[in-house]
Order: structure tokens, then sequence, then C-alpha cells
């Protein structure tokens, strides 16, 4: 009998063990899969068990004593026992897989079913803190316990309600649990709970800010604290819930915005840390973001930036990050000074989830020039430019992209340079994450435009690394390496014979003329046409077959490739035969319906395109009868030099073309 009790616990210790090896990678994948919640890899994981241990512990065996009592005890008993079990540390493994090794989470559950609000409680309190383990509440989900908490969110008794909530906020942490609560109506179930103690709350809250709310007299301090608690439990489970895209629409019409908006003035961090943290979390939906600017929240999002509390900050910037993609928005927090507390932020460099949400805060709100100026004001670019020795990817990605949007601005190039941020950005070009990538071609695109800033980019080799990014597989790093190639061609010394020393340089850009991709089109036209300025360059991309791939992308519909296109044509036209090579190509007459685009960038590179090609007589009759002249007859008269220059040229060739006919004919 001891010898099959010795074996059966030599097998425990050995599962325990063969468990335990994998389970630091299998929460690191959760983590990153809550991330992107729809990911139907989390479904798959395996049952694990407990960390490695030589020995059970005695609360091992302790705790499973005392679920046999919960299995076979009367009600008093079954009280007991849960009130023992709440004796142990649940936060520690080893109890929360005794509970589960021996049947506990069944009885646990099936007590939720239970008239006693005393069993209710206790056994609620104990799921609340063993669901924190990600293969607990895997379990409890399986087992149906979820269906239980949610028909108790309709229970009289607050605490029952609040730890229901609380417990649901735990276990909605995978993509199936957070189908099953919307799939029983749990989401309208939550909204209810927090529109029981609005109204509470609300009231408690003016008498905060010393304001009487005519016919409330005020409730006990207990009363107040049960409401708290309350939202912070019912917000706390929308917070969990908000990560898969369909339950955000079901909060929505479930009219969760509003109560939301009331609960964001609430004084009490408790509550404002899951409510920011549901609208970080919705902020991903234009819907929402457009709700939260016209339901008066920016503002206070911009009040608890100012906060103690670093959670909440973190928060706060990060809905912020996501809301600033809007032009009103980035207006409203300017409006609201909430600028300032941003760049505050950036000071606190050891706190990196915060320094991420600040930086990204910050990026998003210099896509308006009038926040650039603020931010010069404040100066946040040196800031920002001693980050860029920062360890945390997501805060250099943040960084790079700011310093991007400011250096727009020429004195920011100018900073950026004086600061010492020309450097770091170039080495940044030698690393593997793609976004990060992007962020640091837009920055030195921005910054190669000034010539004392293109003399280090030149002398570190930042030109030959961008070209190698044209190697990268990602299009949207392909796209910004080109783009950024293009002021750096233009304000070289030498440029010519610097892209040609690159070997297989040439040949590589103009075969991505090849790609899918629009913007990788417009951009690697857009360098094309800087590289054909050079002579040499222009008869080595030929000899490539450069002409033909323009000439196959002339039936394009997007101007951003058509301004582009025409630009790197009238380049390429001014070698050998290439106006004739372009005309038997069929190049011509797609171009002139360029002319009708209502993007006036469009009709002047279209123009100078037309003008070159027009030198060919052959192609004057193409654009003759496509009806060119009264197009461009129209655009003589522009106030674009450029564009009436070109378009008299094109008309003159055309007319001279048609005079010597003539001639010919009457001779």
């Amino acid at each position: 009998m001891e010898k099959a009790k010795d074996s059966e616990n030599t097998k425990k210790k050995e599962l325990v063990k063969n468990q335990s090896s994998s389970k630091l990678s299998v929460h690191n994948k959760e983590v990153s899969e809550e991330s992107s919640p729809e990911s139907d890899q989390e479904e798959e994981l395996a049952e694990r068990g407990r960390q490695d241990q030589s020995d059970l512990p005695p609360e091992y065996w302790q705790i499973q004593k005392l679920v046999k009592y919960l299995k076979g005890g009367n009600q008093t008993a079954t009280i007991i026992a849960l009130c023992s079990m709440r004796d142990f540390n649940l936060a520690q493994e080893a109890c929360q897989f005794a509970i589960r090794d021996v049947g506990g989470l069944e009885v646990l559950i099936n007590l939720l079913d239970t008239e006693d609000i005393k069993c209710k409680i206790g056994s609620l309190q104990i799921l609340k803190e063993i669901s924190k383990n990600p293969y607990i509440r895997r379990s409890i989900a399986d087992l149906g316990g979820l269906q239980t908490m949610v028909k108790i969110l309709t229970e009289q008794d607050k605490d029952l309600r609040c730890l229901a909530a609380e417990t649901i906020a735990n276990v909605a942490k995978f993509k199936r649990a957070r189908k099953v609560v919307r799939q029983n109506n749990g989401i309208r179930m939550l909204v209810g709970l927090l529109e029981s103690v609005k109204a509470n709350l609300q009231h408690a809250a003016n008498d905060h800010k010393g304001i009487k709310t005519p016919g409330h007299h005020g409730y006990s301090q207990v009363e107040l604290a049960k409401d708290i608690e309350i939202a912070r439990c019912g917000a706390s489970a929308l917070w969990s819930l908000s990560k898969s895209k369909k339950n955000k629409h079901e909060m929505r019409r479930s009219g969760v915005i509003p109560l939301l908006a009331t609960l964001l003035k609430s004084p009490h961090e408790s509550i404002c840390i899951p409510v920011v943290g549901t609208l970080q979390e919705c902020a991903s939906e234009a819907s929402y973001r457009l709700a939260i600017r016209t339901e008066g929240m920016i503002i206070d999002l911009v009040e608890n930036l100012r906060s103690s509390n670093e959670e909440l900050q973190m928060h706060c910037a990060n809905a912020i990050f996501k809301c600033a993609e809007d032009k009103d928005t980035r207006d409203l927090i300017r409006k609201y000074q909430g600028l300032d507390p941003l760049v505050k932020l950036l000071s606190n460099r050891e706190n990196k989830p915060l320094l991420a949400a600040a930086t990204g805060a910050i990026w998003k709100c210099s896509i308006s020039k009038e926040n650039v100026k603020r931010f010069q004001e404040l100066k946040a670019i040196e800031s920002l430019v001693a980050l860029l020795s920062d360890p945390t990817e997501e805060v250099l990605i943040n960084t790079v992209g700011a310093l991007a949007e400011c250096a727009q601005e020429p004195e920011n190039r100018a900073s950026t340079r004086k600061s010492g941020g020309i450097s770091p950005l170039v080495n940044l070009l030698t690393g593997t994450n793609n976004q990060l990538l992007v962020n640091t071609c837009k920055a030195l695109a921005q910054c190669a435009q000034d010539p004392d800033n293109i003399s280090i980019i030149e002398r570190m080799d930042g030109v030959r690394l961008l070209w190698s990014l044209l190697k990268n597989p990602n299009p949207r790093v392909q796209a910004s390496a080109a783009w950024a190639i293009c002021p750096c061609i233009k304000n070289i010394r030498d440029s010519g014979e610097t892209v040609r020393n690159f070997v297989g340089g040439l040949e590589l850009i103009v075969s991505l003329l090849k790609s899918n991709d629009i913007e990788v089109l417009a951009s690697v036209c857009s360098a094309i046409a800087e590289i054909a300025k050079d002579e040499e360059n222009l008869a080595v991309i030929t000899d490539h077959g450069v002409v033909p791939m323009l000439a196959s992308l002339t039936n394009t519909n997007d101007d951003i490739l058509r301004k582009n296109l025409t630009e790197a044509i009238a380049q390429c036209c001014k070698w050998g035969k290439n106006r004739q090579l372009f005309g038997s190509h069929d190049a011509v007459a797609p171009l002139v319906k360029y002319l009708k685009s209502p993007n006036t960038g469009v009709h002047a590179s279209t123009a100078k395109a037309l003008h070159q090609l027009s030198k060919n007589p052959a192609n004057c009759i193409v654009m003759h009868e496509n009806g060119v002249v009264r197009l461009l007859l129209g655009m003589v008269g522009s106030t674009d030099e450029v564009l009436q220059e070109n378009s008299a040229g094109c008309i003159s060739y055309i007319r001279r073309l048609a005079l010597a006919n003539e001639k010919a004919r009457n001779a």
C-alpha cells in the first residue's frame, strides 16, 4: 500500500518537473498574444504544472485535504474549509495547482450555484486569487465557470457582484473566455453594473470638489468604498474584454462610452486606471476616438498625466498615443496644455513602459506643426535625442518616429545634429525591427535635406546602409529606404559616382519596379528620377531595362505614383533613344489622362514628361490624337512656372510638327 503511494507521489513529482521547464516561455507567449487578442494560438496551449521543486511543499497536501472537506462536508464545514483555504498563500503556484489537481476547481465553481451567499463569496475570493494563473483560468473557462459568474453580476449583494466582476477580469485574458462572456450577455451586465453606481460616484466626485448636488444627502463611507470597488472591478472586467474587436462593438452598443466619460472624472485613481486602460484598448477604433473627443474626455486624460501615479500616467499617455491619430484631438491636447507633461515624462528613464507611452504620445502629437513648435520651446528634441541610446525597442521606435516628424522643420534638423542625433540614427539602420527601420529612414530622409547633416550621413556610410535596406523583404522598409535615398543623392557631392560605387546597386533599384506595392513603386520612381540626373547612371539603368519597366506602370490611378513616375520618365527621356522607346511601349497616351487629375503636383510633373516626350515626332502624333493640346492650353496660364513652361514647350513641339506636315503637304 505504502509502495503504491510512494510510486504515485514520484509520478506527480516527475510530471510537475517535466511540465515546469516550458512554463516561462508559455507565459511570455500569453503576454504577447494578449496584445493581439484574436490569435488562436493561446487556445492551443496545453496545461502546465507548477514551478520545479525537488519536493512538493506541505501546503500542497494540506490544501488537498481541505478540498476533500469541501466535497463531503456540510454547509458549516464548507465555510470553515473555504476560510482555512484563504489562509494559505494562494499566489503560490503549489497552492493553486493543489486545488486543481484534486478537482477543487469543480467544487468551487459548483458552490457558485448554491443559495448561500457566504459560500459564494468564499468561493469567489479563492477563484479571484488563483485565476491570476494563466493555466488555472483556462481550466475555469473549460468548467463553465464564466457563465455562472456572469449570472452573479445581477445579484443584489454588492460584495458578490464585485468579486464576480474581478474574477471575470482575471479569466478573460484569452480569446475564448472573452467570447464566452460576450455570448452570455456579460458585457451588458457589466455596463449595467457600472450604471448602478454611476450616480453615487458622480455625487461623491462633486462633493470632493466642493460642489453641492441638489437632492443628494450623501451616504456612508462604507457604501462609498463599496461603490468605488464595484466601479473598479467592473471597469477592470471591461478592460480585459476590450481586447476583442467584437467586444468593443458590443460595449459601444451597450452604452459604455458616456459611463467611462463620467468615471474618468473620478478623483479615485483605482477607478481611473481601469477606465483609462479600457479607453486605451478601444481607441484603436475610429468610432471610439471620435467619442473620446466629443464626450470631453481629452481634458481628463491630460489632467491625469499630471497624476503622481505612474501607472495612471502610462495608460493616459497610451490613450493619447492612439487618439492623437486625429488632428482635432491633437489640437485639443495642445489647447489643454497636454504637451508639457508629456515632455516632462521623458525624464523618467527608469520606468520603461511609461517612457514608451510618453514617447509614443509625443510622436503622434508631433504630426501637427503647431505642436512641433511647442515641443521646440520645451527643448523636446534634445530630450528625444538623448533617448536614442535607450536599449528598449519600443522606446526607440517612438522616439525616432517623433524625431522624424519634428525634423520636417529646418531648425529641428539642426537641433538634432547639434544634440548628436545623426550618428545614432545612422547606427540604427543596422537593426532588424521593421518599424524601427521605417521610422529611422523617415528621420534620415528629413535630416538629409540639411547640408551639414548629409556630410555626417555620408561619412558614416549611411547612404550605403540605406541602399542595403532595399533588399529587405518588407515593402514598408523598402519604400522608406528609397524615400530616404532621394535627398541623399540630391545633396551629396559627386552623388553619381557614389551611387555607381555600390556593387549591383543600380540593378537592385531598377528591379524594385517589379514590386506590387504602390508605395515602393512611387519611392523607387522618385529615387530613379534623382539617379537619372547623372548621365552615366542614366545609361546604366537604361541598359538594365528601366524604360519598359516605367512604361508598364503608366496605367495607374494613384496620384503619388503618377507624380513620381512622370518625374522619372522626364529624366530618363534625356538618354539615347529613350523617348522613342517610351512611345513604342505605349507610355504616351496614358500620361495625357494624368492632366485630368485634381492633383496640381501631378500636372507639373506630367507636363515635364510630356515636354520631353514631345521631342519625338511619333509621340507628338499620339499626344495630339489623345487631346493633349486642349488640356495643356488651360495650363499655360498657370501660376506654376514649371507647369507653364513645360506646357508651352510641349504645345510648341506639336505645333512645329503640324506646320512641318502642312508645309510638306503644300510643297
